[in-house]
């Protein structure tokens, strides 16, 4: 398009944007309104992309950090005939797939799901990596970003990966209309601040007028031969831009327009321009995707092994099987033990540093382009990236989390290193799995089993060596359990995951010795719970004890909770938790200060036993 019809779909943008929001009565037209002409530019002159093939391993991906400005989004959508001008009106009402904020679930032209800001750049950044050293193909990777969440520490965390891995593929454009939602934003429109800023980090800057359409394709034309790093296009634009009452003006973000018509009627009325999007070139012949069968690590009974250490050798076994498989990890490799398939894979290992955000980000971004990434770090430290983990979920994304160094038993480190909140963060997120192996062999069938699994898959991995009590031929179903101890006298139920689970049957031969029969159940899978299990222990043995080396809240003990709130009898349950602030010591003696080793779940069984008896 020439500069008058680009002129022309920008106004037509806007006021689409304005009949959505309109019609919707609610929204954010002015946030749209600010970077229409950016779009309306990139999708006439520059954007590659099949809206009828989004699959196609050549499109061009587009992501709209800015997920508030959706109105702007669609009503792209609608001038390239993806959708229909009567669907652009079912904006945000019940059953539309156009929500208030853009989610891959709904629409197949969506590449991740965004809206809580800061996220759409380290996405971007994942799916450019994957172009560039995965997919090895040239499509361009174009992220619009509002200058509001360039406050986020995530947007720097993307942008100096970003520069560090050269990724010239990758193009963000941030729409500088310098009111937030509540005022001005820090740099309002210095554009010098953030280049300043984005130049430290090794991009190359262009700072146009958002408003000149000639100026904007001349500098996407200037990004696109820009080579050996990544560019960063910053516009200067106006929120409401076009709408006197309305331009760059404060208290107005997040509202529609009060006198939509009057607001049309002044942007020129309604338009029905249609953009032909340019198509991707041929897709180039996929990289060579091995298929091979699976030859997992396998350990003898009695070994001890850490379970981080059996994932590392999984996970490397699980590389050689299938070439889709990714690692990531977060500068700690060689505790996590990421560093196996780092040796054996090289050319799908990803280094993330310590940038936990980016971390899952890039594995986000992997996986919208149909890679299945691992990304590991120690459980204490994923916490800084719940948000991407909940934004994960909310797209649909399938990815596996592995974190170690859980619970009190990695011991002398203290607290500050301790995961004692994973289990409760992961559980809570949609869709998700948790698993959580006491041994080798166990840990290795897991991490197979993940990489079939869909949604947020998380495994918990522990520091210290544990005794192998598994044979290599055993098959743990995720969802189910292993009962490990077991009889028609069993007086109680002790229920264990992981490092619990050792303690929990020297706890259990010790009570034999006494006269005291108990039942020992692993559950491995804490999320989906064994409750057909539960429930047969429950009934049989009529009292549950929980073990757990984790806090009380939200963990293993919860986990077995729930699984009696739906009406059925309750049994007596007692739950064995962290409940302290642990400090610095040995494994062996924070378990034991926490209750959670053998002498505990010893005494707490015994005292549960006699209540019983005086019942």
């Amino acid at each position: 398009m020439k500069t008058a019809e680009l002129a022309e779909l920008g106004q037509q943008l806007r006021v689409d944007s304005v009949r959505a929001s309109a019609a919707a009565g609610s929204g954010h037209p002015t946030s749209s309104m600010s970077a229409a002409d950016l779009v309306a530019v990139l999708l006439a002159n520059h954007l590659r992309y099949d809206f009828e093939r989004p699959e196609h391993s050549a499109n061009d991906r587009f992501v709209l950090s800015k997920g508030h400005a959706s109105p702007l989004l669609y009503a792209a959508y609608k001038a390239a005939g993806a959708i229909e001008d009567g669907e652009l009106v079912t904006f945000r009402k019940l059953g539309s797939r156009l929500e208030g904020h853009p989610t891959p679930r709904r629409l197949p032209w969506v590449e991740t799901a965004t809206g809580s800001l800061g996220q759409g750049l380290p996405v971007g950044v994942g799916i450019a990596l994957a172009g560039k050293r995965l997919d090895r193909t040239d499509y361009r990777v174009w992220v619009l970003c509002g200058d509001s969440e360039l406050a986020e520490g995530s947007v720097w965390e993307a942008a100096e990966h970003a520069g560090f891995e050269s990724l010239d593929n990758l193009i963000a454009i941030v729409d500088v209309n310098r009111l937030g939602q509540r005022g001005p934003t820090r740099h309002g429109h210095d554009l010098d601040a953030y280049a300043r800023r984005f130049q430290a980090f090794g991009w190359h800057t262009i700072e146009i007028d958002g408003h000149d359409v000639d100026k904007i394709d001349r500098a996407y034309g200037e990004a696109l031969s820009t080579t050996g790093q990544p560019t960063v296009i910053l516009a200067r634009t106006l929120k409401g831009k076009g709408v006197a009452a309305v331009e760059d003006r404060e208290g107005l973000h997040g509202k529609p327009l009060t006198e939509a018509e009057d607001a049309i009627a002044e942007l020129g009325g309604p338009r029905e321009l249609h953009v032909r999007v340019s198509e991707p070139q041929a897709a180039a012949a996929p990289s060579s995707v091995t298929t091979e069968p699976l030859q997992l690590p396998s350990f003898d009974l009695g070994e001890e092994v850490a379970t981080r250490d059996a994932f590392g050798k999984a996970l490397a076994a699980l590389g050689a099987a299938r070439g889709d498989v990714v690692a990531l990890d977060g500068e700690v490799g060689d505790s996590t033990r990421t560093e196996e398939f780092g040796k054996a894979h090289p050319d799908r290992f990803f280094e993330c540093y310590i940038a936990e955000q980016q971390l899952v980000a890039t594995a986000v971004g992997m996986a919208a382009r149909g890679w299945v990434p691992y990304a590991s770090t120690f459980a204490a430290f994923l916490s800084r990236a719940h948000d991407f983990v909940r934004m994960a979920a909310v797209s649909g994304s399938g990815i596996n989390l592995v974190g170690s160094h859980a619970g009190v038993s990695i011991g002398q480190d203290g607290p500050s290193q301790m995961g004692l909140e994973d289990l409760a963060m992961f559980r809570s997120v949609y869709g998700s799995t948790v698993l959580y192996p006491c041994d080798g062999n166990q840990t290795a069938k897991l991490v197979a089993a993940m990489a079939g699994l869909d949604g947020i898959r998380y495994l918990r991995t522990s520091r210290g060596k544990s005794p192998v009590i598994y044979g290599p031929d055993e098959e743990f179903p995720v969802g189910g359990s292993k009962t490990l101890r077991s009889s028609d006298d069993d007086r109680l139920t002790v229920l264990a995951a992981g490092v619990t689970v050792p303690e929990a049957l020297a706890a259990a031969d010790r009570l034999a010795e006494d006269g005291i029969r108990v039942r020992v159940v692993d559950l491995y899978s804490v999320k989906p719970v064994d409750a057909e299990t539960l429930s047969r222990a429950a009934e049989e043995t009529g009292c549950l004890l929980t073990v757990e080396d984790h806090h009380a809240e939200g963990g293993l003990g919860d986990a077995v909770a729930e699984v009696f709130g739906d009406g059925r009898p309750v049994p007596r349950l007692v739950r064995l938790a962290v409940r302290t602030m642990p400090g610095s010591a040995a494994p062996d003696e924070q378990l034991h200060a926490a209750g959670i080793d053998s002498v505990g779940i010893v005494a707490a069984a015994r005292m549960l036993v006699e209540e019983a008896v005086v019942r």
